[in-house]
């Protein structure tokens, strides 16, 4: 606790965590401290074979080996952990670890100021610690009963569909199993158009199952809803009953801070970040409740990568369009598709999105016919109007891969590297990277800034007295435990947080916008 003496650990978080109890009971706190993973995160970020576990980063840096927790003798077969290793090993093993994170951070720390990185690191990834410790220490509470009923509804409905295969195909057989999948489609009931794979199995995956349902095969239509429901219970609602912890009732996910390239958090232990926003999913996120005499916030950055690639790019009719609060995607289609607003229809509109999204990820002519269900060629002619009408993308696009060749990274304004290390290979890898170049820049800068604002949200909530309580982010959402009594005063604080939190250090051209929305449950609350 005493700031005066530098801490240094590997992933504090996961220290501070462990202690969360004694902290909240015991009011302690870890004041002055560096995490060796985090610098290593901070300067290797995408470099595919830089690690930021501790023995990785020892043998990398050092060549050195680590004795690991699973090669102690163990008091209890299979089971490496401390409090079944004898107490002199226990020791020698925790002494070691400190040891090597004080050497680390000797090599580690001033290569932070050589490299121009102090930005990313103190203020957002070394802040951002303590912040998401307490979200996981929080929790979002769940209503086991609900769960529970949509997994037997769940369970209903595949047995329904199981049936209905069965009938169709003339006998039972493993529809999980892509063998036997294939063997009954393809040989059985003789369905031509068939296709096998380099094992010499027929291949089953859902763009073939589409191609059969669209040819009127009703079984192919009946197979892909089987596997969205099957994956729906066994992903969401079976696993996330086992979740549930039975001292708390809530769900406390783990948010990894040194897991991708860009610079996103992900989730893990349970993964909270990919429950659909929509259709079943959004039936499952109805299953996570506020507690009584609260409810459930979602404050959503609306459009972010779109609006940060008009600025970055300086695209004037895109940054105008946001400025009036224009409908975007609207205005692309008009743009793309040579149409009048009044001509708009919900399916031009919903591909001028997917050109817009497709675009920011560096989307070939092929992955967008596919996506849109055109010709190759004709995919190709939409991209060639798109850069045509916004001239400033492709501009973009050649700095960052020309940056991403010159340097073998690219970086954020705030300075955030994304390392790329196939930018000079050949062929798809080449490919790859360079549409990395294209995204990180945008994907990295948007994860910048909501960690900026989760770092400042704490304080901006505690200083409007507030009770709100951070529990989760999901990409561009952050989600809140709040007091009915707070709402309105904790949307403003919210919204004024979030859309500032680019400011002072960085002038974007574009308005940042977010959508908050209130409700007893998180799906409601969209």
């Amino acid at each position: 606790e005493d700031p005066s003496v530098l801490k240094v650990g590997h992933n504090v978080k996961y220290v501070w965590s462990s202690l969360r109890w004694h902290m909240r009971e015991g009011g302690l706190e870890i004041a002055s401290f560096d995490d060796v993973m985090l610098l290593n995160y901070i300067q290797h970020a995408g470099k595919g074979a830089s690690p930021h576990e501790l023995e990785g980063m020892v043998k990398e840096h050092f060549g050195e080996e680590m004795v690991v927790l699973r090669e102690l003798p163990s008091t209890k077969k299979g089971k490496a952990a401390l409090q079944h290793v004898a107490p002199t090993d226990a020791l020698a093993y925790g002494a070691q670890k400190a040891a090597y994170a004080v050497r680390l951070h000797q090599k580690l720390k001033p290569e932070l100021a050589k490299q121009r990185l102090q930005t990313p690191y103190e203020t957002m990834e070394r802040p951002l610690v303590k912040v998401l410790a307490g979200m996981e220490a929080n929790g979002i509470l769940v209503d086991r009963e609900a769960l529970g009923r949509m997994s037997a509804e769940l369970a209903t409905q595949i047995e329904a569909l199981e049936e209905k295969v069965f009938a169709i195909a003339g006998s039972n057989f493993s529809i999980a199993s892509p063998k036997q999948l294939g063997e009954v489609l393809f040989e059985q009931m003789e369905i031509p158009g068939g296709k096998k794979g380099k094992s010499g199995t027929w291949t089953t995956d859902s763009d073939t199952l589409a191609e059969l349902a669209e040819g009127g095969y009703e079984i192919a239509t009946h197979i892909n809803e089987w596997r969205q429901q099957s994956k729906l219970k066994s992903a969401f609602t079976d696993s996330l009953q086992k979740r549930i912890n039975p001292r708390t009732g809530r769900i406390h996910t783990k948010f990894a801070m040194a897991a991708t390239a860009t610079g996103r958090l992900s989730s893990l232990d349970p993964n909270l970040q990919n429950i659909p926003a929509v259709g079943a999913g959004k039936r499952v996120r109805g299953t996570f409740v506020a507690k009584e005499g609260h409810v459930l916030m979602a404050a959503d950055y609306s459009q972010i990568e779109l609006r940060l690639l008009a600025s970055l790019a300086n695209i004037e009719a895109l940054q105008k369009a946001f400025l009036e609060g224009t409908d975007v995607h609207a205005l692309t289609a008009s743009q793309v598709f040579n149409i009048t607003m009044e001509e708009m229809t919900p399916d031009i509109r919903r591909n001028a999105k997917a050109i817009n999204f497709g675009i920011i990820y560096g989307q070939t002519s092929f992955g967008l016919a596919k996506g849109l269900g055109v010709t190759t060629q004709e995919a190709q002619s939409y991209i060639d109007s798109y850069f045509k009408q916004y001239p400033g993308i492709a501009s973009y696009m050649q700095r960052a891969k020309a940056d991403a060749y010159r340097d073998g990274y690219v970086q954020t304004l705030f300075g955030r590297r994304c390392h790329l290390a196939n930018i000079r290979s050949q062929g798809a890898l080449r490919s790859y990277a360079e549409r990395q170049a294209i995204n990180a820049p945008i994907q990295g800068l948007s994860a910048d800034i909501i960690k900026r604002a989760m770092c400042r949200m704490p304080a901006a909530l505690d200083h409007a007295g507030l009770g709100a309580k951070m529990l989760l982010q999901v990409h561009d959402e952050l989600v809140f435990e709040v007091p009915e009594g707070e709402v309105e005063e904790t949307r403003a604080v919210v919204r004024r947080v979030m859309e500032g939190a680019a400011e002072p250090a960085c002038k974007l051209s574009v308005p940042l916008v977010v959508d908050v929305g209130v409700g007893s449950n998180w799906g409601d609350a969209h």
